[in-house]
């Protein structure tokens, strides 16, 4: 049987970092009042001028770097974003020129927070199915595009960033599982409203901007998270003592504890770059991994539960043996 094994993971942050106090300066809100209720101290923010596909290229080239692959190695590419550089082609062909790749299927995942989960599900199918047999899967956001910069609500929650992992064929099992799931009826709790098809409202100001009810979205993805986490490992037939880290979607300290309580796993034990990155949508999980990686926390053999939710509402869950 054939499984795909994780064998190179990489990142990247644009250099420009706003901290709360900077913050402070132009919105209604306080180093205090952010950290309390979410635990996030700065984020990176990308410059003018820098794109989804700038981000997303240096995390690939690192990831394909600690992986030991060119580009004539790529059979497949598939890349998650909310932020994509043009309305078309998808950023994921754009990035595929950038590395000199050239005739593999390459495109991108639209889940939101939980689209790095998607894209690597995507990618685990299709080389167990034989379609590919080395896949580079990144989630890459310029988050920052896309706020409301005085809504004090939301944009002092997301930063920029991407995460790149490259994935192989193996005799070996790597990833265990992953587990995808969406309700649109949930669409209005967290959305940017308007869009191509629906043409933007000039008449309001915040048109092209994320929109969330804060409240309600934190108490959808604590329940739910909680819920994917059974699921999991159940499918799996383990104990929650047999996950060894816990890599959560960086949105909010709050909700990374209780998945943590859920899993009876000590914090120790969950990587945590919430207060550094804020909330980088797709690129969460894979900074957040690659980050743990390679300050030697990750070893390989060991077992990790990634788990995102996001806009849509989509959720979902990957378990693997590093």
């Amino acid at each position: 049987m054939t499984y795909s094994r994780i064998i190179g993971t990489g990142s990247y942050l644009p250099d420009n970092v706003v901290s709360n106090q900077d913050l402070e300066k132009f919105v209604d809100t306080s180093d205090q009042w952010i950290q309390e209720r979410t635990g996030i101290k700065q984020r990176h923010i990308a410059s003018d001028g820098e794109t989804t596909c700038d981000l997303a290229e240096r995390a690939a080239r690192n990831a394909m770097e600690a992986a030991g692959k060119g580009p004539k190695d790529i059979d497949l590419i598939v890349l998650a974003t909310t932020t994509p550089d043009q309305v078309f082609p998808s950023t994921a062909c754009l990035l595929q020129s950038r590395l000199d790749i050239h005739g593999c299927a390459a495109f991108d995942v639209q889940a939101v927070c939980t689209g790095f989960i998607y894209a690597l599900g995507v990618a685990d199918n299709f080389i167990r199915s034989g379609s590919a047999r080395c896949a580079l899967v990144i989630g890459a956001e310029t988050f920052s595009r896309i706020l409301n910069w005085e809504d004090r609500t939301t944009c002092v929650l997301f930063g920029d960033g991407a995460g790149a992992v490259v994935l192989e064929a193996s005799d070996e099992p790597g990833i265990l599982s992953t587990h995808l799931h969406a309700d649109g009826d949930y669409a209005n709790m967290l959305e940017v409203p308007d869009g191509v098809s629906k043409g933007y409202d000039r008449m309001r100001a915040n048109a092209a901007f994320v929109e969330m009810r804060g409240a309600e979205v934190f108490k959808m993805a604590v329940n739910t998270l909680g819920r994917i986490v059974d699921e999991t490992l159940e499918k799996n037939r383990l104990q929650k003592s047999d996950v060894d880290w816990l890599i959560p979607h960086q949105a909010n300290i709050r909700i990374i504890h209780a998945t943590a309580r859920k899993l009876h796993m000590p914090m120790e034990r969950v990587v945590v770059t919430v207060a550094e990155h804020g909330n980088t949508s797709a690129a969460s999980v894979p900074l957040a991994f690659d980050t743990a990686v390679r300050d030697g926390r990750i070893q390989r053999g060991e077992t990790l539960l990634m788990e995102a939710f996001g806009g849509g509402f989509t959720w979902g869950s990957v378990l693997a043996r590093y």
